[in-house]
């Protein structure tokens, strides 16, 4: 079930919301929830588990196991009871559940590449497992990995085990993130307010809601056809020895996938904030404008902020970090690095990927250091801040044309289009891209809005948008509320772009990151 689909908006969601609330009206309290917020939360939880069975039934089984044992290891890291003087056995139960999580993981995830591989490699023969990745593993395993840690930290208590169900199958965020902490959400599930209704909650979540639907079908949707175009030309081209795209048909195809990937994640983000929003839940923010990013660094803490803070606090930092000299530091960036690339995906072009950004923070943090010295927070002039965007842009555009590519010959094609290498036949784009014009116009206008426009935590800004949310740029934001021209203004434009998206739920599309 997409959130970009008649079922969903018509039925599952006003289902699902009224339910809720209703029984959250159960003997409520003003403190902490009464019986009303129990059976509210077990709601949620049934219709979470409806949600995703949805997609493959059979697979409700694994997430159920994984929930159950996750669960019962962490409150036994947890627990006071294990006494201090027997570190070694809440050592090896944190291994043994880390284990399992990463043994699901890799089993569902990784065997049919890792046959593949070998099979390449030694001419084996061996035949695939045909596995279907079953959706949201990588999320809610990481999430729980995740639990296990900070138990073993006591950074963790024990908690009702419905609210534990609830943190990891919420379907706002249950499919493609973003990647929520234990101590963001349960203590909010918790809460006697968060089951009264509010209009507030209401008409923030609807409208974030929108604005995502409409990242999603009207723009991301809409580059769609040429990144897929170029990159499926590639594809043809390598399979037949043909040229590949020229310069012209290259660009277009790098540059829709690159926008197309924001627009479709982000928007996914987005409605998955909004969506959590109606139910009186704040879900941690997912973007931050990233190709605005002046260095790679800030690239990351501005795209998919939460796996960045997972890989950050439960691999980086546990490898050492920074703290055992640069060598060390530029070592543990590439295995954090590499392995980030292939939790997106089973292929060795996403390795590559991960391997190729790992390569861009080791370069930034030299020269950082070599240009600030010790103190790498030094402040850039306007000039080495404009050049800075422009090169972290331009590498991240290159690192997309892996993570997009089927194989390496693929991106080889295309980089080579890209850089003037293959000569631009004449066919050859109107052939893969339709409409060249009508390519760039849209290249055009949806660069424009990632570049220049306000993201939707900032159009947001006053209504505290995510758990997170620091409080920047308040006196900004829509200001619907408020009454007057400007909130009628507000009011219409939202209500336009969500019936505007919703005429346009024909074709319906999957998001990019389920995949991953």
């Amino acid at each position: 079930m997409l959130f970009n689909s008649y079922e969903f908006i018509f039925v599952f969601l006003p289902v699902t919301l009224a339910g809720f609330f209703l029984l959250g009206r159960v003997g409520r309290s003003r403190g902490r929830r009464g019986r009303g917020g129990r059976l509210a939360v077990g709601w949620l939880v049934l219709a979470s588990l409806v949600y995703y069975g949805r997609w493959e039934p059979k697979y409700l089984i694994l997430i159920g196991l994984s929930i159950a044992l996750n669960y019962a290891l962490g409150n036994v890291l947890a627990s006071r009871s294990l006494e201090a003087n027997r570190p070694r056995v809440r050592t090896w139960l944190l291994a043994l559940g880390v284990t399992l999580n990463l043994g699901a993981l890799g089993f569902f995830k990784y065997a049919d590449f890792a046959i593949g591989t070998l099979n390449a490699l030694t001419d084996a023969g061996l035949g695939t497992l045909g596995i279907v990745l079953p959706l949201a593993i990588s999320f809610f395993t990481f999430q729980q990995i995740a639990y296990l840690v900070d138990a073993y930290r006591r950074k963790a208590e024990e908690h009702d085990f419905v609210d534990y169900c609830l943190f990891v199958t919420f379907f706002p965020q249950l499919i493609a993130g973003p990647i929520v902490h234990h101590q963001e959400m349960l203590p909010q599930f918790a809460d006697g307010q968060t089951f009264r209704p509010r209009s507030s909650h209401i008409s923030v979540g609807v409208s974030m809601f929108a604005f995502g639907l409409f990242k999603k079908v009207m723009i991301a949707d809409q580059l769609a056809p040429f990144a897929t175009g170029v990159f499926g030309g590639s594809e043809v081209a390598v399979a037949e020895g043909l040229p590949g795209p020229g310069i012209a048909a290259a660009w277009i195809g790098a540059l829709a996938y690159t926008l197309q990937l924001y627009f479709d994640f982000s928007g996914y983000s987005d409605m998955a904030l909004g969506l959590a929003r109606m139910f009186g839940v704040r879900l941690p923010l997912n973007f931050d404008s990233p190709y605005k990013a002046r260095n790679i660094v800030e690239f990351w803490r501005r795209w998919h902020m939460t796996l960045s803070r997972f890989l950050r606090d439960y691999l980086y930092i546990p490898l050492g970090g920074n703290r055992k000299g640069k060598s060390r530091r530029y070592a543990n960036l590439m295995v954090t690095m590499l392995l980030g690339g292939l939790w997106h995906g089973a292929a060795w072009t996403f390795v590559a990927w991960g391997g190729l950004h790992g390569l861009y923070l080791c370069i930034n943090h030299a020269w950082r250091r070599v240009r600030f010295g010790k103190n790498e927070a030094g402040t850039a002039g306007l000039a080495e801040r404009t050049l800075g965007w422009a090169i972290t842009l331009l590498g991240v555009i290159v690192g997309w044309v892996f993570f997009r590519a089927e194989s390496f010959e693929s991106a080889w094609s295309v980089l080579r289009g890209m850089s003037g290498l293959t000569p631009d036949a004449e066919t050859w784009v109107p052939w893969r891209v339709g409409d060249p014009t009508r390519a760039w116009i849209v290249i055009g206008i949806a660069g424009a809005i990632a570049l220049w426009a306000p993201n939707t935590a900032e159009l947001f800004s006053r209504e505290k948008p995510s758990v997170d949310w620091d409080g920047r740029d308040e006196p900004k934001g829509i200001a619907w509320r408020a009454g007057g021209v400007r909130g009628i203004i507000w009011s219409v434009v939202i209500a336009a772009m969500l019936v505007t998206s919703i005429l346009h739920l024909m074709d319906v599309s999957e998001f990019l990151y389920w995949q991953f």
